[in-house]
């Protein structure tokens, strides 16, 4: 199965201004989160946003946070109970989705965009957590590797092991891209390709 860039959306999780010092190898990380979100925002692909607790870790690093349609502040690890589904499934900000009865409300796995593209940081607590909830409302999540990371690469390791055994697709940042793109005679792949270079 490939990704289609109609059917995707690009959830860029916690990078946040007082956290990313910390992750290992931060500067490969926040650039292909940087690419992906460029890329998404050039084709039309929705990118969101989240940020743990920003009073206490920073806010979402702005030059990602300019390139999301909306930035969500969660205090619990996953944003799935804070809000993220709303946003994936276009219900933000019309009320409480959830107390409609069942057969009014549209999951994201019905809407016109059930792909969720993920990345972010810390991958083995805030995207680990993201990622499991969403799979567990039968999204399709493809993980971006290497756009995200960790404290440590054994944290961040074992959290690609335990997403791809519980059915998330494992990717990085050039398969996304030329995924999305289909063919070397789309519009926007001289765009891609100077990101990317």
């Amino acid at each position: 199965m490939l990704l289609n860039q109609e059917s995707s959306q690009l959830v860029l999780i916690d990078y946040q201004e007082k956290l990313m010092p910390a992750i290992h190898q931060a500067d490969e990380v926040f650039r292909n989160a940087i690419i992906l979100a460029t890329l998404a925002k050039k084709m039309r692909v929705p990118v969101f946003g989240t940020e743990h607790v920003p009073e206490k870790i920073g806010a979402f690093v702005p030059e990602l946070a300019a390139l999301c349609k909306a930035t969500m502040r969660k205090t619990h690890f996953t944003a799935c109970p804070e809000g993220l589904i709303d946003l994936l499934s276009g219900k933000s900000n019309t009320g409480n989705a959830r107390s409609l009865p069942k057969h009014l409300q549209k999951s994201v796995q019905e809407s016109e965009r059930p792909s969720i593209v993920i990345a972010g940081v810390e991958a083995h607590v805030c995207l680990l957590q993201t990622a499991l909830d969403l799979l567990n409302e039968e999204m399709e999540v493809w993980v971006v590797t290497d756009a995200c990371g960790s404290r440590t690469e054994r944290n961040r390791d074992a959290a690609f092991d335990r997403l791809a055994g519980n059915g998330a697709e494992l990717v990085t940042t050039e398969m996304v891209i030329f995924e999305w793109l289909e063919s070397a005679e789309n519009e926007h792949f001289k765009f891609a390709l100077d990101l990317i270079k």
